[in-house]
């Protein structure tokens, strides 16, 4: 997928700068375009070079979260949910765990230890699974979860927010919190309604009550105060929050008796590895973002959608932001690089670039995510697993831009 997108964008960029040089200045175009393509891939460097220090901290903080049990914990807090919305995984089969400690590292934004975890957890899943080519209740589920899953450390968006000048980074950090929340509990609710589940239970209810109750008491309490100081109000809350988790993580390790400064360093280790392993995934993609729109064709499809909002009658402030959106479901790295040159273009405290960056932590990238761990175990039938993940997508993107409206 990520193939057919990455060349599509220069295919189209050539047909525009072509379509440009008929009527206009032809050899103007073809400069912009070479001139395009070398200050992309320096400013991809730069991004990658100058992004070292930042995943160096916090993965070394994540590894210390890891070693100090915080998963796990996660993971025994989810355990009796899943008893219930996965009645067909035997309690003792190792699946469970596996899919419990997949999501609790995604909780924590531990994204190199989830991966894994996921994958396996599908294999283990698979055995379990009567009709090999057609993916099983539980595996729909733990999907569309994964899909949509919460993150509570939008670690990449606030590096690059930072990287690239924003006043105060963490100012997108509630409304992300909140957009994914509601994303990821539709998506729940969609593939429970498809199975028929039960989820009118106990325990549950009181799983699903506390969720609500901690997304719906934040979104209340922002929507409570000024337009004038809720962004302030945002990124104080979205600053105390992280420092939280600093310090929380530091002290687990502690109370551990670990030797939290070897850890870090051993995560610290990683961020490094990953920062040098980016470089050509964000060169590609910038510099082919960034000849679709010196050749005109992104700047064309933003002023169509702008059009269809006036039609509607709605504001197009947001518009802007709107590629990213178009590119999440699609490719992780594609909607990154979008949201990337909308700081760039507009500035990284513009509105279009908020709402970029909400948008880019609302969701998940649904069709890599299904390709990757079901084409992991060879199940070629994914059944509600893509319209109930990719009506998550939607109303994510919806509640981003609705969120970033409000915040911003």
């Amino acid at each position: 997928m990520l193939n057919f997108i990455w060349a599509g964008f220069f295919v189209a960029a050539f047909a525009g700068a072509v379509f440009q040089a008929a009527w206009g200045e032809g050899s103007v175009i073809w400069t912009q375009l070479v001139a395009a393509v070398f200050a992309s891939a320096k400013t991809a460097f730069e991004i990658s070079i100058n992004l070292t220090g930042i995943l160096c901290l916090w993965l070394g903080l994540l590894k210390i979260a890891e070693r100090a049990g915080l998963t796990e914990l996660l993971a025994r807090a989810l355990r009796p949910l899943f008893r219930r919305i996965m009645p067909e995984v035997p309690d003792n089969s190792p699946a469970m765990g596996s899919m419990i400690m997949n999501i609790a590292a995604n909780i924590l934004g531990l994204d190199n230890a989830a991966t894994p975890m996921g994958l396996k957890a599908m294999e283990q899943l698979q055995e379990l699974n009567p009709s090999k080519e057609k993916a099983s209740g539980a595996q729909e589920l733990f999907m569309v979860i994964n899909a949509s899953s919460v993150t509570l450390i939008p670690i990449t968006i606030l590096m690059y927010r930072a990287e690239l000048g924003a006043a105060d980074p963490a100012a997108v950090f509630i409304p992300i919190l909140l957009a994914t929340s509601i994303s990821t509990l539709v998506g729940f609710l969609s593939i429970a309604a498809v199975q028929r589940l039960n989820i009118f239970n106990r325990v549950v209810l009181a799983y699903l009550g506390f969720f609500a109750c901690c997304v719906g008491s934040a979104a209340w309490w922002f929507s409570s105060l000024p337009e004038t100081v809720r962004l302030q109000a945002s990124a104080d809350a979205g600053n105390f929050v992280l420092f939280l988790i600093i310090v929380g993580f530091i002290a687990a390790g502690l109370i551990k008796r670990l030797n939290v400064y070897e850890a870090f360093i051993s995560g610290a280790k990683e961020g490094f590895d990953i920062a040098v392993r980016i470089i050509p995934y964000l060169v590609a993609m910038l510099v082919a973002i960034a000849v679709l729109r010196t050749s005109g064709v992104l700047d064309l499809l933003v002023d169509g959608l702008g059009e269809v909002v006036v039609l509607l009658g709605g504001n197009t402030d947001f518009v802007p932001a709107l590629p990213t959106a178009l590119l999440k479901p699609l490719s992780g790295s594609g909607a990154r690089a979008m949201m990337i040159e909308t700081m760039q273009t507009y500035g990284a405290d513009s509105f279009p670039a908020f709402t970029a960056a909400v948008i880019q932590g609302s969701t998940e990238t649904t069709f890599y995510v299904l390709a990757v761990y079901f084409g992991a175990v060879k199940i070629t039938r994914v059944g509600a697993a893509l319209p109930c993940a990719l009506l998550a997508d939607a109303v994510g993107i919806a509640a981003a831009i609705i969120l970033a409206y409000r915040f911003y």
